[in-house]
């Protein structure tokens, strides 16, 4: 997740323990208006402190990743959080957390809500709820020029070190099923190296220590962007698309509220404003009616 300081190559503290609250006027964050019906729908204790809680690992750009001053986040994941804060009319406090922790801590009542670009899956809904604001899917970051022929096709994966950020879909669902086909193939096992952060895994991929890195496809086309040649994003078609969420406790009732938020994010001019700021490519926009089923 260069300048010094995002993750495409930066050297900061993946973990490190700065809260960066935001500053921004809740209701006059982006344009957007306080959607009524949903802050109605918000908990009395949120109502109450005016504040939501937002957890994110800040090595992850364009989604979240430290601003030059090293302390500050930004990215897409940041404007988007702040702009449902504002459809509730709550200011936003965002919060650092390492990427395999943000899930048990929301459960826990840490935070209120977590934006990281979390796949939403079958086993992360058993502990957390989701409110569905993208679709991606996932690619592989590799040297210039790809040496190695390494893709998101199984066979290139073979016998190759490819790293991933720990607690990720990559890490957990992908690379065990990509190292299985390996062996089941008769082929040299995947040497499956898994990094604290984003920006871990990039920096080993920059220095050789691994072949190639599995990530957000979205995500690792920005990085290689800012990493000034270091790495690029592998050609070839993404792997198997999926909704992307933000994550909320279970029995919180904030649910209900914040779904009505992201809804009036989605079809303010300002959704359009935020895609354009970030480079999220319009394969992964959604639509407020793809909503309707959560």
């Amino acid at each position: 997740m260069s300048a010094c300081t995002n993750a495409a190559g930066g050297a900061q503290d993946s973990a490190a323990p700065t809260v960066s609250t935001s500053t921004s006027d809740p209701v006059k964050m982006a344009g957007i208006s306080v959607n009524e019906k949903a802050k109605a729908l918000l908990p009395e204790s949120i109502l109450a402190s005016g504040l939501l809680r937002v957890a994110s690992d800040p090595t992850y750009a364009p989604f979240e990743y430290y601003d030059t001053d090293n302390k500050t986040m930004i990215g897409y994941d940041v404007d988007f959080s702040d702009a449902v804060g504002a459809a509730l009319g709550l200011k936003v406090e965002h919060v650092p957390a390492t990427f395999d922790t943000i899930l048990a801590g929301l459960a826990s009542g840490k935070y209120d809500m977590a934006m990281s670009s979390f796949s939403i899956t079958p086993e992360r809904e058993k502990i957390v709820d989701f409110v569905q604001y993208m679709s991606g899917g996932s690619g592989m970051a590799v040297a210039p020029g790809n040496p190695k022929a390494i893709s998101m096709d199984l066979l290139t994966m073979c016998g190759n070190k490819i790293g991933v950020q720990k607690g990720s879909i990559q890490s957990m669902n992908h690379l065990p099923k990509f190292n299985d086909g390996c062996t089941t193939a008769g082929k040299e096992p995947i040497g499956v190296q898994n990094f604290p952060s984003q920006t871990d895994a990039n920096l080993a991929l920059g220095s050789g220590r691994v072949d190639a890195v599995m990530a957000d496809s979205v995500s690792l086309a920005y990085q290689g962007d800012l990493s000034k040649g270091k790495f690029v994003l592998a050609e070839g078609p993404v792997y198997q698309p999926s909704p992307t969420g933000l994550a909320l406790g279970q029995d919180t009732g904030l649910k209900e509220a914040v779904q009505e938020a992201v809804r009036t994010v989605l079809d303010s001019p300002d959704y359009q404003v935020m895609n354009s700021k970030w480079s999220i490519p319009a394969s992964v926009h959604i639509t407020s009616k793809m909503l309707d089923g959560q």
